[in-house]
């Protein structure tokens, strides 16, 4: 039987000892360049993506990727002794029954349907008979959503119109800026319906500076109770509580309130904790008499 056998690790650029991410980002790269969308009515570019597609599914599964390292070797032996494809036995590398393969027709980076008779006859397949064009699905969409830092705290609500219809959308408790909510068959149309992601942007707040699942706040301090010790109010995104302060606390100490912070966006029941940094205020306005006694410490010292 004369057949073309196929480099696929010269079709995605790879050497043959690239692992999978390698692999994985040369098609997608190769997929980009070459997708329809990209090349509309450029037939040499969709056969090109369809060879992409194609060399992508062998070497990203491990057992076509073994069996076709092994049929390559046999193959390069081959043509070292003088061979051709006319004379090499490929009848010992037909598969039996069609195999289930793995299309990636509804991902941006998918192909367009249709295998070589090379893939055909040694990993399965559709039959060229059947071969046809898969509808493209939608693209998906991405808006921003602003919402402020309580609103990350305790989780909320926004409301969005698209084609007439009101959307409501709880966003979870814990989101920071970056997060993405998928609003499935939102997106745009096509022979499936794109998604639809709310890209979430948490606005800076006044007093709290978030690092994580952690909160950071500055706390101002007498210098009466900085010195002679007391109690503080402390701001929390629940409520204001008491800090217990040591006499003699330094301006910059930090205090670690434990589970005080954001709720872990996967736990929302865990919680990061708030640091609380005190900075002493010094007293202004002095009267003579809080003047003299100052004078008198600074004596003593």
């Amino acid at each position: 039987m004369d057949m073309e056998y196929k480099d696929y690790y010269k079709v995605l650029g790879v050497d043959r000892n690239a692992d999978q991410k390698e692999i994985r980002k040369a098609y997608r790269r190769l997929a980009r360049q070459y997708h329809p969308d990209v090349n509309p009515g450029d037939r040499s570019a969709q056969e090109r993506f369809k060879e992409i597609n194609e060399a992508y599914q062998v070497l990203s599964d491990p057992e076509k990727r073994q069996k076709y390292n092994r049929l390559g070797t046999s193959w390069r032996e081959w043509q070292r002794m003088g061979g051709g494809p006319s004379g090499f036995d490929w009848g010992g590398w037909f598969t039996g029954q069609p195999e289930r393969v793995h299309v990636q027709y509804g991902d941006p980076l998918g192909g367009l349907g249709g295998f070589s008779d090379f893939f055909q006859a040694i990993f399965g397949g559709t039959p060229k008979s059947s071969w046809r064009t898969t509808p493209r699905r939608g693209r998906d969409y991405e808006q921003e959503v602003e919402i402020t830092l309580e609103e990350a705290f305790r989780g909320t609500t926004r409301v969005l119109s698209k084609d007439g219809r009101r959307l409501e959308v709880r966003i979870p408790p814990g989101v920071g800026s970056g997060s993405r909510i998928r609003m499935a068959g939102e997106g745009g149309h096509g022979g499936a319906k794109g998604d639809l992601y709310l890209r979430i942007k948490v606005a800076p707040h006044s007093r709290f500076r978030r690092k994580g699942v952690d909160l950071q706040v500055e706390v101002p301090l007498d210098l009466y109770t900085a010195v002679l010790g007391g109690e503080v109010r402390v701001p929390t995104l629940r409520g204001d509580i008491m800090l217990k302060i040591p006499p003699e606390t330094q301006s910059g100490k930090t205090f670690r309130l434990k589970g005080r912070g954001m709720p872990n966006l996967k736990d929302p029941q865990k919680r990061g904790d708030l640091y609380a940094k005190v900075k002493v205020r010094l007293p202004q306005k002095l009267t003579p008499r809080e003047r003299e006694l100052f004078e008198e410490l600074k004596r003593l010292h």
